[in-house]
Parts: C-alpha cells; sequence; structure tokens
C-alpha cells in the first residue's frame, strides 16, 4: 500500500516535535542550576520541635531543672517533695466511673484521684488532704483521706 502526500507530512511533523521534544529536554539538564543536594533539603527537630539544619548529635542542649521542665509543658507544678502531703478541695467527683479530681489549695492546679487510692469514701466539695504521686501522664493523689 502506497502512503499519501498528508500521512508523509504527519509523520513528518511527529518526528519534528519529538526531535524538538528530545532537545528541550537535553537543554534543561544542562542547564540545571536549580535543585539542591540530599544534605541541604534535610531538616531537624531540636528538643523544642522547631525545625533546625543542625543535626541532633551537635545540637547543644540546656541542661533544665524541673522548674524549666514545667514551664515547657505548660505545668503550674512547683517543685516540692513528693512525700509531702497536700490539702485540697474535691472539685469534681464520678461515684459510678471511680475517678475524680483535687483542686490542690497551693497552687490550684487539678490532681487526678482514682477509688484504689483513697482511704475513705469522700464526695464533691469535701477538703481532703493526700500525698502526689508522679505517673505518666502527670500528678495523681494517692492516700486520700477526709479533713475533719
Amino acid at each position: 500500500m502506497a502512503e499519501t502526500f498528508a500521512k508523509k507530512e504527519k509523520e513528518k511533523k511527529r518526528a519534528k516535535k519529538k526531535m524538538e521534544k528530545a532537545e528541550k529536554k537535553e537543554e534543561r539538564k544542562t542547564n540545571n542550576n536549580k535543585g539542591k543536594t540530599l544534605e541541604e533539603m534535610i531538616a531537624y527537630v531540636d528538643e523544642y520541635g522547631n525545625i533546625t539544619n543542625v543535626p541532633p548529635d551537635k545540637q547543644q542542649r540546656k541542661e533544665s531543672n524541673r522548674n524549666t521542665e514545667a514551664y515547657i509543658n505548660n505545668t503550674r507544678t512547683p517543685a516540692t517533695d513528693e512525700n509531702t502531703e497536700s490539702t485540697g478541695i474535691i472539685s469534681l467527683f464520678f461515684k459510678d466511673k471511680g475517678y475524680g479530681f483535687i483542686t490542690e489549695d497551693e497552687t490550684g492546679t487539678s490532681i487526678f484521684v482514682h477509688n484504689n487510692n483513697l482511704m475513705e469514701n469522700i464526695r464533691e466539695n469535701d477538703r481532703v488532704v493526700f500525698k502526689k504521686e508522679s505517673s505518666p501522664k502527670g500528678q495523681i493523689a494517692i492516700n486520700v483521706k477526709k479533713l475533719k
């Protein structure tokens, strides 16, 4: 079968476009001055959650004490001895669920209390004496007793 003039012209146009596309691709490769190396693109997160370009092993860390950590974590827990007794008021207690919260007199913070840590039955608005203990989720009250 013989090719018509129109088919030959279309084939020439396709070939020409293909060559132009290949030339542009080659030009882009040779003149590529943008882009970064892998080392320039890596970002790290520091101890405060900020993005930095300094690797963690080369970052200078500050020694912090308990008050600084409390400031960073937006908590108002003072650096007191956990074995001392504190006083507070039962601000909220769910008897059916078995837990509640004590508002501490000294700092005004809410401290979690569970039924297992009660020495006697309590209700809301009772004044109590308790000891504080650290847990993974924060301070909890233990040895909770009513104040008479």
